[in-house]
Order: C-alpha cells, then structure tokens, then sequence
C-alpha cells in the first residue's frame, strides 16, 4: 500500500494559519488557504473535516502547551504545601509575570488565533473558558488558606473568577492589539502595580515588598 504524501501537510497548516490570522475563522476561505498552499480541495478534505478542523489543527500545540502548564500550576494540590509556601504562591512579583508573558509571547500566533480569531469554532469562548480553568486551579489554594486560618476574607468561587477575569484580560489584551515584545514588557510592570493580591486576602507582605 502506498504511503500518504504527508509532505504537503506543513504548508496547509502555515497557509491556514495565515489567512486565519488575517481574516479570522468565519472570514477564511479554504479555497484561498487551498491555492496558497498550492493543494487541491480534495487533498485538504483528505487531510481535515473542514475548516473547523483545520483552525483547530492549527492550534493543536498551543492548546496542548496551555493545558500542560496549567496541569504543573494545579501542581500536587495546596493542602500539602507549608504556610509560607501557600502564601507564596499569590506573590505578583515581576519574574513570575515576565515567565507567563515569555510563554505566551513564545506560542504567539496561536495564543492571538485563540483569542480574536476564533469566532465560530469550539474556541469561540476561550477567553472565559480559560479563566474558568485558572478560576478552578485556584480556588483551592485560597480554600486552604482560609481553612488554616491564613486569612479571614470570604471570597465565593464567582468573586475569584470576576478578579481573575479582570487578571487574565490585562494578558489578553497586549495579544488582541498586537504589542511588540518592548511594549509588553513595560505593560508586564504595570500589571504587577495593579494587582497585589498579597493586600487582596491580608497576607503579610513579603519582605522585598515596597509596600
């Protein structure tokens, strides 16, 4: 049996990624995407269901990347870390920011298809569904907190998704308007200025802290 020409493969997927980009899914045609990658329809059909499937093999490796990290973020759960540690893990400090911008910043073109391009797909709702999952892995570590006594506010889980809403929007927002990689990394300051969730829950801050 003769072997399918895969050959072909990475060119449909920069052409798609392209017109994606550019046009947004609904937008996109697959017979631009087609002449692009010098193909015909039928090899694409061989290949993809349609377009849908086409966008999401395209964004195969970021999604797969995000959920890898936020598994290492969930990490072993909170009820096994010490006080210090389960403080530690709300501390907004430059470092951890400029970590998730790299990451972001790094599986770029993905990470903006997710987030304004993909109107009518399984993604349409990413933006509040990824906030939804960081909303999950992190209400915990503030259930521990409270259960040993760490801090006294009363947060329900839908008060944590609206602030981390509002969180995750000021990472979204450098990607949706395209800023350069100079521009989100003083964008990445002011965002460590604005959140301190150390005062959020009454945490002691940290001895590093200016505040």
């Amino acid at each position: 049996m003769a072997k399918a020409d895969r050959s072909i493969d990475p060119r449909i997927l920069v052409s798609a990624k392209e017109e994606f980009l550019e046009l947004g899914f609904e937008k996109a045609s697959l017979k631009t995407i087609c002449e692009k990658a010098r193909v015909t329809t039928g090899a694409l059909y061989k290949r993809y269901k349609g377009k849908e499937d086409l966008f999401c093999a395209v964004v195969a490796d970021t999604v797969a990347d995000l959920q890898v990290i936020l598994q290492e973020k969930k990490g072993s759960g909170p009820e096994k870390l010490s006080d210090e540690a389960l403080i530690k893990a709300w501390d907004m400090d430059v470092s951890y920011m400029m970590w998730w911008f790299e990451y972001l910043y790094e599986r770029h073109d993905g990470f903006v298809l997710l987030l304004k391009c993909a109107e009518g797909t399984c993604y349409s709702h990413f933006q509040h569904d990824w906030v939804e999952e960081m909303t999950g892995a992190t209400y915990g570590y503030y259930e521990e907190a409270f259960r040993r006594g760490l801090t006294t506010v009363k947060m329900s889980r839908q008060e944590m998704h609206i602030l981390l809403s509002a969180f995750w929007e000021t990472i979204y927002e450098p990607f949706i308007h395209d800023y350069t990689w100079e521009q989100i990394e003083e964008h990445c300051l002011m965002v460590c200025r604005l959140f301190d969730w150390y005062r959020v829950f009454g945490f002691p801050l940290p001895e590093n802290s200016n505040g």
